[in-house]
């Protein structure tokens, strides 16, 4: 149990989203942690940088309106973690975790760092088991297997996102007996498309075999680095702590790739690499992580 937290006061500077602590040494790279405005309101962060004179905290909210005498902040985590449970399929988050959909807060289970957990290479299975997505140019000339990544290359006006959907309430695994589920992840989209797809997963009763993250366009930008980290993280629970057959399809990766939010971070001297994310897609034991990213070109 913990008696006391340690706050900071000594916020010295606010540039953008971007929030400079002066003697704040004992932050450690990644931790969250809890901004206390004057008004009373919290917000969230993360630390994207630690040195010997300031450590920068990347702001979840905006940061207008925030007082640098009167505002402080607080430990929340070491790491970027998410609860994960059982309860989630079926329900919507947005890219930090949080219900949008009006339901009440999920009680976890666990609380896994969205970094993922390591996968020894030695595990790692001949990919073979086909997973069904209902569309005959995938599943005969580019057969999307358990275990496997595969990418979806489209183009500006093409139907990427009803392909995505259409793959989401679609796809399973013939004669098999674990169960399947699906971990939609979408980042960067607009309030249409976002309406789009709340749509496609109700109207279709995809839902309840579903987790789906959304990041819309005017979130924060750190959470469009976090949503695909989070749904890959959730993914990973149900695939090997539950052993289900998980089937991860994340949409538009472009607004991952190429969002400012990267340059910020590389400004920072933190490079986010794309192919971390696609680390724990694979296949071990009767249990088997697929990805299926939509990537506009």
């Amino acid at each position: 149990m913990q008696l006391s937290t340690k706050r900071y006061t000594s916020i010295n500077y606010i540039s953008g989203p971007l929030l400079f602590v002066e003697g704040a040494r004992d932050l450690a790279y990644g931790a969250i942690v809890e901004i206390h405005v004057q008004d009373g309101s919290v917000r969230g962060g993360q630390v994207i940088e630690v040195s010997e004179r300031n450590a920068v905290i990347q702001v979840f909210e905006e940061t207008r309106g925030m007082d640098l005498a009167k505002t402080s902040l607080s430990l929340r985590e070491d790491v970027a973690r998410i609860g994960v449970s059982r309860e989630m399929i079926g329900r919507r988050f947005n890219g930090l975790g949080d219900p949008i959909d009006g339901l009440p807060p999920i009680i976890p289970e666990k609380r896994l760092p969205i970094l993922g957990a390591p996968i020894n290479p030695v595990a790692r299975e001949k990919p073979a088991e086909f997973i069904q997505t209902g569309i005959s140019t995938i599943d005969v000339m580019n057969t999307l297997v358990r275990g496997q990544k595969l990418p979806i290359f489209s183009g500006a006006g093409l139907p990427a996102n009803e392909i995505a959907a259409q793959i989401a309430r679609q796809a399973k695994v013939l004669g098999e007996a674990e169960q399947f589920s699906v971990v939609f992840g979408a980042m960067g989209i607009t309030q249409r498309e976002a309406a789009f797809f709340i749509h496609e997963f109700e109207s279709t009763g995809a839902l309840a075999r579903s987790v789906v993250f959304m990041n819309l366009a005017d979130d924060p930008t750190i959470e469009r680095l976090m949503t695909p980290r989070a749904a890959l993280t959730v993914a990973e629970y149900l695939a090997y702590e539950l052993d289900m057959q998980v089937l991860v399809i994340l949409t538009d990766m472009t607004n991952y790739c190429t969002h400012p939010s990267v340059e910020i971070v590389l400004a920072d001297g933190t490079v986010a690499r794309i192919g971390d994310l696609v680390d724990s897609v694979v296949a071990r034991g009767n249990e088997a992580l697929t990805s299926l990213p939509s990537i506009l070109s």
